[in-house]
């Protein structure tokens, strides 16, 4: 009797080193309460080294790492009032759809130009945030801002499918200077959107078995409790302060964007 043909599936990828990856969650979790960003900034280049992963794996797993601390944060937030609920439903209508485009344009699109292009605006952002605090009043819910808050939502989405990025990085600037919203407001919101993208960038991922739910279990997990102290710590800092750091912020994401595209270059070239 010949034995049955063996079946194909994915490669096993080697366990993550369960400490290690812990300390990337209780780090990820406080700089997502914090900032209201996903985390994926800290998680995938952990992932990267600490983990040995290959990046497209790192990206989905950093992507379902986010929604346990998301929640943490999106939960504390609210508690103190600090989502904006109609802000956060237009913004995630955006995201979604856009999340779904920039997957099947990530091998369509150049993404060096991307990439400088998205640093540049996250550069002009940070000084913009860096130069002024007072960034005018909060427009009220009419049908043209609804439909400008889906087109961030979009533009949020498409850049984290191609990019690998958080939506906070995207969302919390434009919130504070497009759209008047408090910072710590905006970081809430921020939360709020990132649950329902990170959803569907999950799903999708894990279809394509490009997720470790195990890593991602120990840094959601080890980041629930860190994120809520982080965004504790939100809720009492002056605006002032909280538009610096996040300006801080986003240069740091700018210039690790722009080391990276260095590195494949050179390596492209060597």
């Amino acid at each position: 009797m010949t034995p049955p043909a063996p079946t194909i599936d994915a490669p096993a990828s080697a366990p993550v080193p369960f400490v290690p990856v812990l300390i990337v969650g209780v780090c990820a979790g406080f700089l997502a309460g914090l900032f209201g960003v996903g985390g994926g900034i800290l998680i995938v280049p952990a992932l990267v080294l600490v983990a040995r992963m290959d990046q497209r794996l790192a990206h989905g797993t950093s992507l379902a790492a986010v929604l346990p601390i998301s929640a943490a944060s999106l939960a504390t937030y609210s508690f103190n009032g600090h989502v904006d609920w109609a802000v956060a439903l237009w913004l995630s209508i955006g995201a979604v759809g856009g999340a779904v485009i920039g997957t099947k344009l990530l091998h369509i699109l150049p993404h060096r130009i991307l990439a400088v292009l998205f640093s540049a605006l996250l550069l002009i952002s940070a000084v913009r945030l860096f130069v002024a605090t007072d960034v005018g009043d909060q427009p009220e819910m009419t049908l043209l801002v609804a439909m400008a808050l889906v087109v961030i939502g979009v533009v949020t989405g498409v850049l984290a499918g191609l990019l690998g990025v958080g939506g906070g990085i995207v969302m919390v600037p434009a919130m504070i200077l497009l759209f008047g919203l408090p910072p710590v407001v905006a970081k809430g919101t921020s939360a709020a959107v990132i649950i329902p993208t990170a959803l569907m960038g999950t799903w999708r991922n894990r279809a394509k078995r490009n997720v470790d739910l195990r890593a991602a279990a120990i840094i959601g997990v080890a980041g629930i409790v860190t994120a809520a102290l982080g965004s504790l710590v939100a809720d009492i800092m002056s605006p002032t302060t909280s538009n610096v750091l996040f300006a801080s912020l986003l240069v740091i994401v700018a210039v690790r964007m722009i080391v990276q595209l260095v590195g494949e270059r050179k390596s492209a070239t060597g």
